[in-house]
């Protein structure tokens, strides 16, 4: 078998957003009713599944989407200044080099992602970019995009920093690369069971091509 796409996560696998996505969270919290978090307790989250910490949360499961959506609008003013994963781009060239289509699965919005692209000189690298507002349904949003695509998901890998991303990639029959830079630490990745765990973004289109 020869890969025909590699699907990227955008937050934490590409551009470096965690330490700004916290800084928003903490300044919305006023509005949104919660204490602000303290660094000991994002260290803590790393350790968490994604449905971990929405049921620990001290919002109102019903309250976060909303805040999701008014953190992802407050990002756009700050995307100029986030930088990619230090490293990724050499992954990037890489696969491209091979002539393999690279696109962007991501639960952030659009206008981000492009913003940062163009930002960063990344925007004809890849093919496109999907977005869902969703926090736990990606799968679906995968299974849609490979049927537009018309792709045989045994030829996809798809390539994230969370338990979520791993779990959509298993549900829509894709492989599944957890990569140790982003929010979930590599213990509970590792739990979830990724085809294959990468700690360091200079080796990840190796790490891809021995799937094949």
């Amino acid at each position: 078998m020869t890969i025909e796409l590699v699907i990227f996560d955008f937050d934490g696998t590409i551009a470096d957003t965690h330490s700004t996505f916290v800084e928003i969270i903490n300044q919305l919290s006023e509005e949104f009713g919660y204490k602000p978090v303290t660094d000991a307790e994002v260290a803590q989250m790393r350790g968490l599944s994604s449905r971990e910490i929405v049921q620990r949360s001290e919002i109102s499961i019903f309250k976060i989407p909303f805040l999701l959506r008014r953190a992802k609008e407050e990002l756009n003013q700050k995307i100029a200044n986030i930088l990619p994963i230090s490293g990724i781009e050499i992954s990037l060239n890489a696969l491209i080099a091979q002539e393999i289509k690279l696109g962007i699965l991501t639960s952030n919005i659009e206008k981000n992602v492009s913003a940062f692209l163009k930002e960063n000189n990344l925007e004809n690298i890849f093919e496109f970019i999907y977005s869902g507002n969703t926090i736990f349904g990606k799968d679906r949003i995968l299974r849609k995009l490979l049927q537009e695509y018309n792709i045989d998901p045994n030829l996809v890998v798809y390539v994230g920093d969370e338990t979520r991303d791993i779990n959509a990639a298993k549900k829509s029959g894709v492989k599944a690369i957890a990569v140790t830079w982003g929010f979930n630490s590599q213990e509970i990745l590792q739990q979830h069971q990724p085809d294959l765990l990468v700690d360091c973004p200079q080796s990840l289109a190796k790490a891809i091509a021995s799937l094949f």
